[in-house]
């Protein structure tokens, strides 16, 4: 008698949590209604069923060219007449404000001969 009342607790439990598993699954919604266009004077039930429109796709297995910038600025331009670049004056400029840490070796500001070598590196 012991052995009866644990299995049978394990057959109710199991069968619960199959029954939950059933009721959670989705049903796929039903197909939508065929429509058809019949000319003018023509019965639907003899009308041809119109075509599905197809879609093309274009698939394009290169990488779009990069973008043209403009020359750089001088680095008076940039600088505002001051001996450094700074992070907000580089903004100014996008290729530079991208690249500012590289341009200014990890630093907080670009001065002229940093500024030259990057110049250098874009062309």
């Amino acid at each position: 008698m012991k052995f009866r009342k644990p299995l049978l607790s394990t057959i109710t439990i199991g069968a619960l949590f199959f029954a939950g598993t059933l009721l959670a699954q989705d049903t796929p919604p039903p197909p939508p209604p065929a429509t058809s266009t019949a000319a003018p004077g023509q019965s639907m039930n003899n009308a041809a069923p119109a075509p599905a429109p197809q879609a093309q796709v274009t698939v394009q297995s290169v990488q779009p060219p990069a973008p043209s910038i403009g020359p750089a600025p001088s680095f008076e331009q940039l600088s505002g007449g001051s001996k450094w670049i700074t992070a907000d004056q580089a903004s100014a400029y996008p290729p530079l404000a991208n690249d500012f840490l590289n341009a200014s070796h990890n630093g907080t500001r670009v001065s002229k001969s940093q500024y030259d070598e990057w110049v250098k590196q874009l062309q």
